[in-house]
């Protein structure tokens, strides 16, 4: 199955962290470390876990509200949400 996006992937990305940056982050950085945010980039929108570990909450009461959101995560205080092998990089960028 082939879906088709309203922004390419790299766009996606590009929103989210300008969202993040500019409206999202001086309210939870840094007293939410290491929480999930899930944002739809369309709007500006987001919700942000209540356990470090599991956004899937967050995306459930964001897409109730925001049906055809379209989500780009982001773990606050670090460049990635998720990292294999152990590396933790506090580096809210």
């Amino acid at each position: 199955m082939n879906i088709r996006l309203p922004f390419a992937r790299r766009s996606v990305a590009t929103r989210g962290r300008a969202i993040y940056m500019e409206k999202i982050r001086p309210q939870v950085y840094p007293q939410h470390m290491g929480k999930v945010l899930v944002v739809d980039v369309r709007t500006g929108d987001y919700e942000m876990c209540a356990d470090a570990f599991d956004e899937i909450p967050a995306e459930d009461r964001l897409l109730e509200r925001k049906p055809d959101a379209l989500i780009w995560r982001k773990r606050v205080g670090y460049q990635t949400v998720a990292a294999f092998g152990g590396l933790r990089v506090d580096k809210d960028g």
